[in-house]
């Protein structure tokens, strides 16, 4: 069973978007296997195609430069390359993430570009199953969780590949634990 920690950044505004669409814009992830390594990593940058242009709003949370997005494939290309690495042709895979927006915006992106999305459904929301797990009322933001749990936070946050990295900390951590069978 391959584990597939996942972190999507997508593109963003105060306010709705212009052409009502955000895109996933990175994508990161950290694959572990069922002996709880680490081993592969996959980060990619995503040309937007609906909205290209940055907002500004959007470059200050993210650290992801116009230039990084201009440079990049488009979002067919490039989850084409993730399937692939993810190596999503298999049944032992696990699509994982923190919270439900990540598998949302992989729905939508697949969707604006006709792209099957049974594949998604295997997927495990860890957000909600560390709530449970630590017998919390709500569920902590992942930078929270990384510093409840004793690690500290590397990276830089709302970076995908950063934050896949930091998930997977705590993912590995319980791995015994999570109720994911």
């Amino acid at each position: 069973m391959n584990y597939i920690i996942f972190d999507l950044e997508a593109s963003c505004w105060l306010g709705r978007p212009p052409k009502g669409q955000n895109e996933i814009i990175e994508i990161g992830a950290v694959k572990v296997d069922q002996f709880q390594q680490v081993v592969s990593v996959f980060n990619k940058f995503v040309k937007p195609t609906v909205n290209p242009i940055l907002s500004e709003f959007c470059k200050k949370l993210t650290s992801i430069s116009q230039e990084d997005v201009d440079r990049s494939k488009t979002f067919p290309l490039v989850i084409e390359d993730f399937m692939d690495w993810a190596d999503i042709d298999h049944e032992d895979y696990l699509l994982i993430s923190w919270g439900k927006y990540d598998k949302a915006q992989l729905m939508l992106d697949c969707t604006l570009h006709h792209i099957d999305t049974e594949w998604l459904d295997k997927h495990i929301n860890l957000k909600s199953a560390y709530r449970h797990l630590r017998k919390l009322k709500d569920e902590p933001g992942l930078k929270k969780a990384v510093k409840m749990e004793g690690f500290e936070f590397s990276g830089i946050h709302h970076r995908a590949i950063s934050d896949a990295e930091n998930l997977a900390k705590i993912f590995v951590k319980h791995f015994e634990e999570w109720n994911i069978g």
